[in-house]
């Protein structure tokens, strides 16, 4: 989880968007909301609004496609090939195991080592083996964490920006046009989605997007369903927290989240993997979407 450190105490991302949510001005939340990359982000905001003459609705969506596209897309594309590489390593990291399992075993005998020495050697030198094999293929499974480490941060900074925006905080001129720059029945932006259409929509997007995720696991570890699992409770928290935010933010977040469902499915594409030379696995499917429907309705 992303955190920023102020004053000893660790900003976590939950608690921004608690913070997001109480309008808290002061703290650490006011110190992270006038940061440098939120003021970065507002201006972007209005220089693209200015520039493309759209309304702020259709700017702030316009803007939260473009960044998950120019940015995430590539790093995605990124992890989905070293994930790739390490799924292929698994049988020659398998077959290296057994060997050097046999080896260890022989040599413990003639030494006389214990079981306890003889698996010491064998964890030690497996390690060995494996960080050898990731930087002979390039990939170390911490690069895939890269994706992570941009996104999550940039989708704070954009969403602190939408919220300085909103109650006047960075200019009082934006604020004004976005309380009369929505569309159907948020026209308000500065004001909370009294309708709920918002905050719901985001958490079943959220949710729809945790279960395609879960539908490519063939085998899945006890960590791997309680992170699933830890997904779908935190969907279904971001519904009220969407509808006590303003109208930009929750709106920012569905269109973030719709781009990355769109993200999802075009990197389970076998064409656009090819385009991106991200390695063929034994789990590939040559019919990802409607592998991806079987699952979600069976």
């Amino acid at each position: 989880m992303w955190r920023l450190a102020r004053g000893g105490r660790p900003v976590t991302v939950a608690a921004v968007v608690a913070a997001a949510a109480s309008g808290s001005p002061g703290g650490w939340y006011g110190w992270l909301a006038q940061t440098a990359p939120v003021h970065w982000a507002e201006g972007g905001l209005v220089a693209l609004q200015a520039a493309a003459g759209l309304p702020w609705w259709a700017a702030i969506v316009c803007g939260g496609a473009a960044l998950r596209t120019a940015v995430t897309l590539p790093l995605a594309a990124h992890q989905s090939r070293l994930l790739a590489k390490l799924e292929n390593l698994q049988p020659e990291i398998k077959k290296l195991s057994e060997r050097l399992r046999y080896e260890v075993s022989v040599r413990g005998k003639q030494l006389g080592w214990s079981d306890k020495v003889a698996r010491f050697h064998f964890k030690k030198n497996l390690r060995r083996i494996i960080t050898e094999l990731y930087i002979r293929d390039n990939c170390h499974p911490f690069k895939a964490t890269l994706l992570v480490w941009v996104q999550i941060p940039m989708w704070v900074f954009v969403s602190l920006a939408l919220r300085n925006c909103s109650v006047g905080a960075w200019n009082s001129e934006v604020q004004e046009q976005f309380s009369t720059g929505g569309t159907l029945w948020f026209t308000d932006l500065t004001a909370p989605d009294s309708t709920w259409i918002l905050p719901v929509s985001l958490g079943l997007l959220n949710l729809l997007i945790v279960e395609i995720f879960a539908s490519q696991k063939m085998e899945v570890s006890r960590f791997q369903k309680l992170a699933t699992n830890f997904f779908r409770v935190l969907s279904v928290v971001m519904i009220p927290v969407a509808a006590t935010v303003p109208s930009s933010m929750a709106l920012y977040w569905l269109s973030s989240s719709f781009m990355g469902l769109l993200h999802n499915l075009l990197l389970r594409s076998p064409t656009f993997r090819r385009l991106c030379c991200i390695p063929r696995t034994k789990s590939d499917s040559d019919t990802p979407y409607r592998d991806i429907v079987s699952a979600l309705t069976t």
